[in-house]
Order: C-alpha cells, then sequence, then structure tokens
C-alpha cells in the first residue's frame, strides 16, 4: 500500500502522523511511504530522517494525497485537505466528529473511509489510540492551570501546593477515567488539595484504592459539581463518552459563582467541551475570560509537547497502521472488530452511531 503522511496544518501543531521509525517498520513491511516535506520538523526530523527510513519526500500535501491510498494524520483535516480526499483514500487520523459537523459533512461528501484514533477500542476495554493523548491532555492540565492561577497570567495569585501555614489550591477533577488521573498524579505530585468527581462508583473505588488518602473521592452529583466549582481553584474537565459530545456538567450559572481568578481547562474540548462556557482555542490564543473566571479550552493540548506527543502516539497507532495497510482497509476491519469500532465515515454514511446521534445524521452500520 502506498501510505502518505502531510504535514499538519492546524494551528501550532507539531505532531506528526508517522514518525522516521514507524515509517521504518511500514517499509520493512513493504510498503510504499510518502512524506511530504518538512512533514517532522516541528518535533526535529529532518527529511533525510525519514530518507533514511525508506520514505519518499514530496514537495506538498496535494501531492501526498494524489499518491496515497492511506493517509495518517494527527490531527483532523482541516478544509483544504478534506477537499483532496477521494472514495479511493482511507483516512485515518483523530476526528472528533462529534463537535463538527462541517467536517463530517465534508468527509461524507468525499466518499473516503474515515477511521477515528478515539473510537477504536480495546479487547480489555478503553480506547487505545485516545490513551497516549489523554495521558498527556491530564498531565498538562495541572502544568497549564497552575501556569494561569499565577497573577501575571491574570489568575488568583495562587501556588497549587501551597506553603507552610498557607493552604495549598483546591482543585476538582470532573472524570475519573485516563486523563482524570493523570492530572490526579500531577497535581498530588504538586502537593494540590485535589478531589476526583466520577458517576461510576467503582471507579470511584479504584481511585480511592490507587491514591490512598493522597486525593479525596465523590459522586458527581449536580449539587456536588456546583459545590466543587464554587470551592476550587482549579477546575479540570476530564469527562468522555466515546464518539459522543462531552456533556456540559458546569453551567455558566456555576461558573458566575467561582472566586475571581480561578481556572477552568477543559480537556474535553475536542469534543465540544463539558462546560457551558467553553469555546475551543489555540495554542496561539489559549485563554478567554468568563465571568472573572480563565478558560484554557485549546483543542490540541499534546501539541504543545509536540515530541513526547508524537513518539506516543506513533507507539499505540503503528500496528492498526500495519494492519491497514497490510490488508487493506475492509479486510483489516473484519479481521479486528476493535479496529471497525473506529470506522466513522465509509461510503458517505456516518457509520459510529455516537457520532450521528451527536450531529443529528442518520447512522448506518458497517457489516464486516
Amino acid at each position: 500500500m502506498r501510505v502518505g503522511v502531510p504535514k499538519e496544518i492546524k494551528n501550532h501543531e507539531y505532531r506528526v502522523g508517522l514518525t522516521p521509525s514507524s515509517v521504518a517498520e511500514l517499509h520493512a513491511a513493504g510498503h510504499e511511504v510518502i512524506v511530504e516535506t518538512k512533514a517532522g520538523m516541528g518535533i526535529d526530523f529532518e527529511d533525510q530522517a525519514y530518507i533514511d527510513a525508506g520514505a519518499r519526500i514530496v514537495p506538498d500535501a496535494k501531492t501526498v494525497f494524489a499518491e496515497s491510498d492511506m493517509i495518517v494524520k494527527v490531527k483532523e483535516p482541516q478544509p483544504q485537505e478534506v477537499a483532496m480526499l477521494e472514495p479511493r483514500h482511507v483516512l485515518f487520523t483523530y476526528l472528533h466528529l462529534a463537535a463538527d459537523k462541517p467536517q463530517a459533512e465534508g468527509l461524507m461528501k468525499s466518499g473516503a473511509t474515515c477511521i477515528a484514533y478515539e473510537t477504536v477500542t480495546a479487547a480489555r476495554g478503553g480506547l487505545p489510540l485516545l490513551k497516549p493523548m489523554s495521558e498527556v491532555a491530564g498531565r498538562m492540565s495541572v502544568q497549564v492551570g497552575a501556569h494561569y492561577l499565577e497573577k501575571e497570567q491574570g489568575g488568583r495569585g495562587v501556588l497549587l501546593g501551597g506553603v507552610p501555614g498557607v493552604a495549598p489550591a483546591k482543585v476538582a477533577i470532573l472524570g475519573g477515567g485516563v486523563s482524570g488521573i493523570n492530572a490526579a498524579q500531577m497535581a498530588v505530585g504538586m502537593r494540590a488539595d485535589v478531589t476526583i468527581y466520577d458517576i461510576n462508583n467503582d471507579r470511584l473505588a479504584e481511585l480511592d484504592m490507587f491514591f490512598s488518602s493522597q486525593i479525596k473521592t465523590q459522586y458527581a452529583s449536580k449539587q456536588a459539581i456546583a459545590q466543587a466549582v464554587r470551592n476550587a481553584h482549579l477546575v479540570i474537565g476530564a469527562v468522555l463518552v466515546p464518539g459522543a459530545a462531552a456533556p456540559k456538567l458546569v453551567t455558566r450559572e456555576m461558573v458566575k459563582t467561582m472566586k475571581r481568578g480561578s481556572v477552568l481547562v477543559d480537556i474535553a474540548i475536542d469534543q465540544g467541551g463539558c462546560f457551558e462556557t467553553s469555546h475551543a482555542t489555540t495554542h496561539e490564543d489559549p485563554v478567554f475570560e468568563v465571568d472573572g473566571v480563565i478558560h484554557y479550552c485549546v483543542a490540541n493540548m499534546p501539541g504543545a509537547v509536540a515530541r513526547t506527543s508524537a513518539f506516543a502516539l506513533n507507539n499505540a497507532t503503528l500496528p492498526f497502521a500495519l494492519k491497514l495497510a497490510n490488508l487493506g482497509a475492509e479486510a483489516a476491519m473484519k479481521a479486528d472488530p476493535h479496529l471497525a469500532n473506529g470506522l466513522n465515515v465509509y461510503k458517505g454514511k456516518i457509520t459510529h452511531e455516537a457520532v450521528a446521534e451527536a450531529l443529528d445524521l442518520p447512522f448506518q452500520a458497517w457489516h464486516a
């Protein structure tokens, strides 16, 4: 198969769909890999590194799309990339369609087979291709939250871990999944006062055992969330419903009750965000203020630590990319129902039920 890797063009996105080591694996398996020039420059991979791994370098994205059967990316295709997709293409990348109807309609019109990293599942449960970026985003959320709590950044002027004789900041984490647990690990390491909220009692028990006395856990009732938001200095939204739009757990009225200079970090913004006051931002202009509360809602958070993120992502995606290249998309999905769960758009139809429901579009199941 001819596998193409275009340079990412989303705002301040420096990751790359395939690292040179991943290219080498595909090349060794007999596939041709076509890489746009300077695709890896954002993480310090020169074109020569790709050439040494067996890739062919081409001058632009148009050539990549024209000469490839499968396109491997990181972020969702931008409009000019969607326009280059054809029915013969397999697109393998993050899509997050539940919050992006124009993209979904563009992909449907293209006729391409579109497999989303974020809905591929694992035999033992979970979302293996979303997990590494959820880990990065969870850890980053505390880092950026601590930064924007600084007075110079417009924050309340609170040190996350406090000092002897001065209480630490209160951190409320909404969601005890991969992002939430990684956020908690960082916040605990910085000696913050951490509470995790979730609606799964079994998960709360697991978190309680994992962290012991280092954190508190609480059932995420509406009343509990309202109280948490009112009292917290930093609120991290880390909820996920696979493929679907994120639930709006924090209302505008709740935000009004927060202390001036408090910070909200919305990890769920790729799926529409879990704060009613959220809207997607970029690394170029990452925050905005509502009622004196700072909102950090960057839709590609891991792009800020692009080198770490690219390696982590490739570790997870490479086995699936190899399977798709070796067998072809249809045969690969027939052989692996977990990969088939990643299929979001096929022959002009939405094939993931949660996505179709979120976008109010017809759903058509794909059958092996």
